[in-house]
């Protein structure tokens, strides 16, 4: 009967509880236990105790680590014409695609399937990319209901330019493919090979139809490996075979002993102080492997067969018109130039005649000599002056009053 006596005092004590608010007003409850409802919640919140997923990060790759990790050693100046390269890919091959077809046109259908050779991403349309440039492409409706992609009049006027620039230079081109041919080890390289980096050299597009004009250098020939076509070396001028790095050697001997490095291997126990080892490796450095020597006779591990691939290269590089080139022109001829697959840490090693930049897939190398201390060319060939007039186009909307140019913002 307890339940019943504590029921009944509880409902006494509301009774008079109310009876009192009532008469007096609001009153603090004097038995808090018996009421209702209590101010204060007992109840405990609905607390999520799993752990919390942590986002992972995405594992670096040699196709996103950059070369040059440590930021102090980068030139962002070289890192940026690398993504400018990148950015204006589509304009750079569309161009020399749409160059080569009939009026200079393509059905919007078929260039959408042609995202290699016109430089877009798969999946992506082409319309999209060729709205960035409108002052270089146009899209238009055809007479048969079907949309087509060409160049615009300014366009067309920039390719007069340049095959007028092309026809000026070509001394000067035949020159660099003949020290190209004298560099290489068999004094041959195919056709296709020099075709896939005509730009690198400023050879123009119908090269291969000019090398008749120069039955005294060149000679066309079939290898009867695999029947491709190769230029050939017709005759060894030996005024020709002094390389750039030969020539800076005999105006200033100091720096070339400065620039590179060949270190000596040695034992612990010879105990060289810091500078002991610096004349020696200085020692070391001279005398110079020509590039254009048989150094691929030598072992593949001396210092002469080192010194002779970095020739190798240094010359190359000195033979492109913006004293640089990718990775993917590199790997192009490293049969003609005996070049090993160490020719990434190769060059590393020389970090004061050459720069790396990019990623470790997807580099390039420049010749540091070759470039200002503003990072600009030191001598700019009439090609790169065009090149750099044609990207501005590619970067601008429209023209405005007194021909000044808008400069567009373009998504990467």
């Amino acid at each position: 009967m307890a339940w019943r006596l504590l029921a009944g005092g509880c409902r006494t004590v509301r009774t008079a509880a109310l009876s009192s608010l009532s008469l007096h007003g609001p009153r603090s409850n004097p038995n808090p236990s018996c009421s209702p409802s209590s101010p204060f919640s007992t109840a405990l919140p609905h607390l999520n105790t799993g752990k919390r997923k942590k986002k992972r990060r995405k594992k670096e790759s040699p196709r996103t680590r950059l070369v040059q990790q440590e930021a102090s050693r980068r030139f962002p100046a070289f890192e940026e014409l690398v993504q400018r390269d990148a950015l204006l890919r589509f304009i750079t091959r569309t161009k020399d695609f749409l160059s080569r077809q009939p009026e200079h046109v393509l059905r919007l259908d078929d260039a959408g399937k042609l995202h290699r050779e016109l430089g877009f991403p798969r999946g992506r349309k082409v319309s999209g990319f060729a709205a960035r440039h409108p002052l270089l492409l146009q899209l238009y409706r055809h007479t048969d209901d079907k949309s087509w992609l060409g160049f615009t009049d300014l366009m067309e006027a920039l390719l007069e330019e340049e095959a007028a620039v092309m026809d000026a230079t070509e001394s000067a081109r035949v020159a660099a493919v003949r020290k190209l041919l004298m560099m290489s080890r068999e004094r041959r390289i195919p056709l296709c090979k020099l075709h896939h980096c005509r730009h690198l050299f400023g050879l123009p597009e119908d090269f291969r139809e000019r090398v008749p004009k120069y039955p005294d250098f060149f000679r066309v020939a079939v290898d009867p490996a695999d029947g491709r076509r190769v230029l050939e070396l017709v005759d060894w001028d030996p005024k020709l075979a002094v390389s750039a790095l030969e020539r800076g050697f005999v105006s200033d001997e100091d720096q070339v002993r400065r620039t590179f490095r060949f270190p000596v291997p040695h034992g612990k126990s010879l105990a060289l102080s810091e500078e002991d080892e610096r004349r020696m490796d200085s020692a070391s450095t001279l005398p110079l492997v020509s590039p254009y020597s048989e150094g691929w006779r030598h072992d593949l591990w001396t210092p002469e067969a080192e010194k002779y691939r970095v020739g190798v290269i240094h010359e190359f590089l000195s033979l492109t018109l913006e004293k640089r080139a990718s990775i993917h022109h590199i790997v192009e001829f490293k049969e003609e130039f005996s070049l090993t697959k160490h020719t990434y840490q190769m060059l590393l090693k020389q970090p004061r005649a050459f720069y790396l930049a990019g990623t470790e897939m997807n580099w390039a190398v420049f010749l540091r000599e070759g470039y200002k201390e503003d990072r600009t060319l030191i001598e700019k060939d009439p090609l790169v002056l065009f090149k750099e007039k044609l990207y501005r186009y590619a970067l601008m909307t429209k023209v405005g009053t007194g021909d000044k140019l808008a400069e567009a913002v373009v998504d990467s």
